[in-house]
C-alpha cells in the first residue's frame, strides 16, 4: 500500500487520524511531570562508619583500610574512594553501568560481615547506603521570629513540621538549629562521694523513676478496664523530689546532689535568616514524585501557615523547582526559535509556499505525538527529553525534505 497516496485520497480520514494525534498530545503534555533530569538510579554505594573521638590516622589505618580490601574483592566494582575525618570513615564503591544494585548491595553486606570482627570495639556499625538524587531537598525555607528561640523550635516540632510532612510527596522534613528544650542534671561529684552514691547508680534510679508501667486491667460488667502507672516526670520539681537512695531512712533527694536546670541542648549548627537567629527547614520529596508539584504544593502551604500564624515567618532560602522551570522553559524556548529558524531557511532555499508549509505542519504534530509516547513511556519532561526533541527537529526536516 502507497501510503501517501492512501492518505491524499482519504483526506477525512487522514484529518480525523491527525486531530486524535493532537487531543491526546494535548492531554499527554498537560499530565506530564516535570524534573531536571530523569530518575537515574547511579551504581553507587558507600559505607559510612562513625567513631567517635579518633583522629583522622586511626579512622584510616582501624576502619577505612579494612573497609577498602574487602570491597575490592566485591562483583562488578569499577573504582573505590574513601575519605577519613576525625571520628567519621567514609568509603565509596562505584560500579560499572548496569549492575544490579540490589545484588551488588547483597555482596557488599556479605563482606562488611566479615570485616566487622577486625574493627575496634567502640566503631558503630558501617552503614550501607544507596546513592539517591531524591535524597537531596527540593527546598529549603527558613524560619524566624521574635519569640523565644526554644518557644520557636517547639512551636516548629509540633505544629509546622506535620503540616508539611503530610503534603502529598513529601517524604520527610529536616530542621537544623534553633533551641531544642533539654533538661541538664549537674551533678555534684562532693556530694555523691560523702553520700556513698555511685554515678550509675543515680543513673539507673532516674531511669527506672521515669517510666510508665503497666497495671493490668479490673472488670467493671463487660467492659476490661487497662489500668497504668504513670511514671514520667511532668516538670522540674517533680525530677527534683525524686528519691535516689537511702541513708540511715533518710531519703536522699535528686536536689541533694544535683541541681536541675530547664536548658536547651548544645548548639552545634547556627543558623541565622537576616542576621538574627533562625531555623532551616529542608524538604525532601519521595521518589518518582514530580518536583515542581511537589514543591508547589509545599509553597502554596507555606503561604497557609504565614497567613495563620503571624508570630513566625517562613521564607523560601533555595527553591529547585524554580530552577527546574527556567531550565525546561529554555530548552522548549530554544526548540521553537530552532524550528522556526528552520522554516525559514527551507522557504528561501525552496521557494515554495506550500512545500515550506507541508514541513511546518509536520514538524508540531510529530512533536506532539512524541508527547503521547513520552507519557505513556513514563517518562517525565526534563533537559533529557527535551534535548531529544529538539535534535528531533532537524531529522524531521531532513525526512520531509525526502517525502517532498
Amino acid at each position: 500500500m502507497n501510503l501517501p497516496r492512501f492518505c491524499v485520497q482519504r483526506p477525512v480520514f487522514t484529518t480525523m487520524i491527525a486531530s486524535i494525534v493532537v487531543i491526546l498530545g494535548g492531554i499527554s503534555v498537560s499530565r506530564l511531570a516535570m524534573d531536571l533530569m530523569p530518575d537515574i538510579s547511579y551504581p553507587t554505594l558507600s559505607v559510612m562508619t562513625i567513631y567517635d573521638h579518633a583522629s583522622p590516622v586511626e579512622v584510616e589505618e582501624l576502619i577505612t583500610r579494612p573497609i577498602e580490601e574487602a570491597m575490592g574483592a566485591v562483583p562488578g566494582v569499577e573504582d573505590i574512594t574513601s575519605s577519613s575525618w576525625e571520628g567519621v570513615s567514609t568509603v565509596t564503591v562505584n560500579f560499572t553501568w548496569g549492575t544490579n544494585l540490589d545484588v551488588a548491595a547483597g555482596d557488599v553486606r556479605d563482606r562488611l560481615d566479615r570485616v566487622i570482627p577486625r574493627l575496634p570495639d567502640n566503631a558503630a556499625r558501617p552503614i550501607l547506603r544507596k546513592f539517591d538524587p531524591a535524597a537531596f531537598p527540593i527546598l529549603i525555607l527558613g524560619a524566624s521570629s521574635s519569640l523565644d528561640p526554644i518557644h520557636m523550635r517547639r512551636l516548629l516540632d509540633d505544629d509546622i513540621t506535620h503540616r508539611i510532612e503530610r503534603i502529598p510527596g513529601v517524604a520527610a522534613l529536616d530542621i537544623t538549629g534553633g533551641h531544642q528544650r533539654e533538661i541538664h542534671v549537674d551533678i555534684d561529684p562532693d556530694r555523691l562521694r560523702v553520700l556513698d552514691i555511685s554515678f550509675e547508680q543515680l543513673i539507673q534510679r532516674l531511669r527506672t523513676a521515669n517510666v510508665t508501667m503497666p497495671a493490668g486491667f479490673v472488670e467493671e460488667g463487660p467492659y476490661e478496664v487497662t489500668l497504668r502507672v504513670p511514671g514520667e516526670f511532668r516538670d522540674l520539681d517533680e525530677l527534683a523530689r525524686t528519691t535516689v537512695a537511702r541513708r540511715g531512712g533518710v531519703a536522699i533527694r535528686l536536689r541533694d546532689v544535683a541541681e536541675v536546670k530547664d536548658r536547651w541542648r548544645r548548639v552545634t549548627r547556627i543558623v541565622r535568616m537576616d542576621g538574627e537567629p533562625g531555623v532551616r527547614l529542608a524538604v525532601s520529596r519521595q521518589s518518582e514524585r514530580n518536583t515542581v508539584e511537589v514543591a508547589q504544593r509545599v509553597l502554596e502551604e507555606v503561604d497557609r501557615i504565614n497567613a495563620e500564624m503571624p508570630h513566625i515567618r517562613l521564607t523560601p532560602i533555595v527553591d529547585t523547582s524554580e530552577f527546574i522551570q527556567r531550565s525546561v522553559a529554555n530548552v522548549r524556548s530554544a526548540a521553537l526559535l530552532g524550528g522556526l529558524f528552520t522554516l525559514v531557511v527551507l522557504l528561501l532555499f525552496l521557494r515554495s509556499i506550500r512545500s515550506t508549509a507541508i514541513i511546518a505542519a509536520v514538524i508540531p504534530l510529530s512533536i506532539i505525538a512524541t508527547f503521547v509516547l513520552i507519557y505513556f513511556g513514563g517518562f517525565t519532561l526534563n533537559l533529557m527529553t527535551l534535548g531529544g526533541l529538539a535534535l528531533g527537529v532537524g531529522m524531521l526536516v531532513d525526512n520531509s525534505i525526502v517525502v517532498l
